[in-house]
């Protein structure tokens, strides 16, 4: 049993069962006692039955797996919530499974609409519509949404974020024509005449989101208070919320940031944040510059929060280039049909961003924060992990604890540098999971099998977190954790760099302790230890030995939350 035995009762125990604490040892033990808001001890189920008192509640395990409440280190929230309805449409797989069915979709909602209301929605992937699987050729069009919406301006954001396709409406509305310029670090799809598709990448997205309607902040607070308690079904506790400040966007997903935060406070001076939530704060938006850092983070001062331990502004995310999927992360060698991608950062050549974006990382490590750098091409990693090794060396700040979010493709010197440093990396297996198929198919099977290297990363001494991004992927943890054992693809099944796959005690990890050092927060959060917060995820059966096939079908019996029972399946 742990040292510290407590002098009064608990008011919890969970006993019976397989506690896997995931603390240094990665050590299994049969119960742990709680009490208010704390873990008071860690051990034996004959010795935690000897602590119970007349007021304490005893949750039989039966043989059940208690784990440290789940932390998913990249998720937005509040988009998130905002990405549901009543908020936007799901045009989404499975729910939508063609372009007719997206279209059906959209029709139904301007039926439901004011003239000249906006219709938005997120999720499409072309990967899962009928029409562009029968034929490469096809891509969603604005004259597909035309037919159903007329009158109405439509933007559907894709499953990452980095594309939306937009009708004729809309462009008219924002004045995005053939004779429109393409800002820096965006692609306006054309047809041969000149005229836009309907089709905007990365930052030409901007050119239609910032005509979108602003959800109030009462708006988000629902939405948020809706995602947390989802993620209390799953057994989530904590998440990185990625990207709040001057940088944000004013679309419906991205929402004012300035707002998100409010609505964040308020919920936590309010005693009504059921989460732990660490904030990104996002100075500069993308395809930004070092100036724009300087006047963000002059903006930003850190803001306060009524309690840290609940809601902490921890740090600034920057991006550095696009996505594999949309051939806008910048990669040394070609994709398949040419093009290597670009930095989308300020600057007119490769040489003037990359200075760029190494003087916007400089300025931001200088300023005292930590890092979180959007980043996914590996030549891209590659001026990322250079810049925070230069940013360092100006500057030393031994617990930094930078880190690369995505890093698809990172390599074996930037991984070596990353350890060196203390510095991580924060991984996705769910995308990985989703879209590996299609992956072949834009950098080769070669490349596409070693994306996401999570293997590589931990053998070089790197603290890999993994993370859902929703809306980009479900937060589902259970997935994360089979698509790190297993590196199978969601569409064929199929083994995708099977060399990359990680065993159980790695991948939980992932998703506790190391997202906990991610958030400056391990000595009190993160794995079941006597001292440490009460945040617990009880499994409805033995997950050690479990198939790594049958994960996924594990449901979350029982959800602790600061000592709270905050979810129990079945209970009304």
């Amino acid at each position: 049993m742990s040292d510290s035995t407590p002098t009064l009762a608990p008011t919890l125990i969970l006993t019976g069962g397989q506690v896997i604490t995931v603390d240094d040892d990665f050590a299994v033990a049969e119960g742990v006692a709680v009490r208010g808001r704390d873990i008071v001890a860690v051990g034996s189920d004959a010795d935690m039955r000897a602590l119970t008192g007349p007021g304490t509640r005893i949750v039989e395990l039966g043989g059940r797996t208690v784990l440290p409440g789940i932390n998913d280190s990249h998720l937005h929230g509040a988009a998130y919530g905002l990405t549901k309805p009543p908020f936007a449409l799901d045009v989404g797989h499975p729910t939508v499974g063609s372009i007719a069915d997206v279209v059906a979709r959209v029709g139904q909602a301007v039926g439901e609409a004011r003239p000249g209301e906006w219709i938005v929605g997120l999720g499409w992937d072309p990967g899962y519509l009928a029409e562009c699987l029968a034929d490469p050729r096809r891509f969603p069009h604005r004259r597909d949404l035309d037919a159903v919406a007329p009158d109405n301006p439509v933007c559907l954001t894709d499953f990452s974020s980095h594309m939306v396709w937009v009708n004729s409406e809309a462009l008219r509305g924002c004045r995005v024509d053939a004779h429109s310029v393409e800002p820096a670090g965006g692609v306006i799809d054309r047809d041969p005449d000149g005229a836009p598709t309907g089709i905007l990448r990365e930052t030409a997205q901007r050119l239609v989101q910032a005509a979108l309607p602003s959800p109030t902040v009462a708006q988000r607070r629902e939405a948020i208070g809706t995602v947390i308690r989802e993620l209390h079904t799953r057994g989530i506790t904590s998440y990185t919320e990625p990207g709040l400040g001057p940088g944000g966007t004013t679309s419906l997903f991205g929402g004012l940031s300035t707002d998100n935060w409010t609505a964040y406070a308020q919920l936590a001076e309010e005693n009504a944040l059921d989460a732990r939530i660490s904030v990104l704060l996002l100075p500069a938006p993308m395809g930004g510059s070092a100036d724009d850092v300087r006047k963000g983070l002059a903006e930003l001062r850190r803001p306060a929060s009524a309690d840290e331990r609940l809601l902490r502004a921890i740090g600034v995310k920057i991006f550095a280039d696009g996505v594999p999927p949309n051939r806008t992360a910048w990669m040394t060698e070609p994709y398949a049909g040419g093009g290597h991608g670009a930095l989308c950062v300020h600057g007119d050549t490769p040489a003037l961003q990359a200075g760029e974006l190494r003087e916007m990382i400089r300025v931001a490590h200088e300023a005292g924060y930590q890092l979180g750098v959007h980043v996914t091409g590996d030549r891209a990693i590659d001026e990322v992990v250079d810049a925070f090794v230069a940013a360092y060396e100006a500057a030393p700040r031994p617990q930094a604890r930078h880190y690369v979010i995505h890093g698809d493709f990172a390599g074996p010197a930037s991984l070596a540098k990353l350890a060196a440093h203390g510095y991580g990396v924060n991984m996705n297996p769910g995308i990985k999971w989703t879209i590996s198929d299609l992956m072949d198919e834009v950098v080769g099977p070669e490349r596409s099998a070693y994306q996401w290297p999570v293997r590589s990363a931990l053998e070089a001494g790197v603290t890999v977190c993994a993370s859902s991004d929703a809306p980009i992927t479900e937060p589902d943890w259970r997935q994360g954790v089979a698509a790190m054992m297993l590196r199978e693809s969601k569409a064929s099944g199929r083994a995708s760099g099977p060399e990359q796959c990680v065993p159980l005690a790695d991948a939980l990890r992932a998703y506790t302790i190391n997202p906990a050092r991610q958030d400056f927060a391990e000595d009190w959060k993160g794995s079941i230890e006597a001292g440490k917060v009460a945040d617990l995820c009880v499994l409805d059966r033995p997950l050690l030995e479990l198939d790594p096939h049958d994960i996924t079908d594990v449901q979350v019996d029982l959800t602790v939350f600061d000592g709270r029972v905050v979810h129990e399946r079945g209970a009304r």
